[in-house]
């Protein structure tokens, strides 16, 4: 069986997942979400200390279910030769839980940095998400036929909801 390039095997999405991820850490921000007496109120510290909580909860589930993978792990949408289907630990309740777990942190930095552009930014990162996650999926049924099953099952990126 042929080889596959770096392109073949998605290098391209990964790409455009750092330039989102940059952009809601780094990008411009836009005007601000919420109505200016909230810059100084408890309600804007009692939002930010939610985003913090929910950024680390994020970032928390991705390293977890980075550690579900061990050595199926890899930045491509594209599974390891020689992989096999992880369907425990965090798998068990939502089939991409590393991109949940990213969405929870974009969406704890939105409440933290609660500006117009940050969440074009992360709706644009969920979108690009369900798009990545169909073409990964045909790569995962093609290796692992289990996989379909397994869709049948369990919800893609958000536990019990989708």
């Amino acid at each position: 069986m042929r080889q596959l390039s770096l392109v073949e095997r998605g290098a391209g999405y990964v790409l455009v997942q750092a330039i989102l991820i940059g952009l809601i850490i780094f990008g411009p921000q836009g005007p601000l979400l919420l109505p200016e007496w909230t810059t100084t109120s408890f309600l804007r510290s009692y939002v930010w200390l939610l985003g913090v909580i929910i950024s680390l909860l994020g970032l928390l589930l991705t390293i977890v279910a980075a550690l579900n993978l061990g050595k199926n792990l890899t930045p491509l949408p594209c599974p390891k030769e020689g992989a096999q289907l992880i369907q425990g630990g965090l798998y068990r309740i939502v089939r991409h839980p590393i991109y949940f777990g990213v969405l929870l942190v974009a969406l704890g930095w939105l409440l933290i940095y609660p500006y117009a552009f940050v969440l074009v930014y992360v709706i644009a990162l969920f979108i690009f998400f369900d798009l990545k996650t169909r073409c990964e999926e045909i790569w995962l049924i093609e290796r692992f036929p289990a996989y379909l099953e397994y869709k049948q099952k369990v919800k893609k990126l958000i536990p019990g909801l989708y």
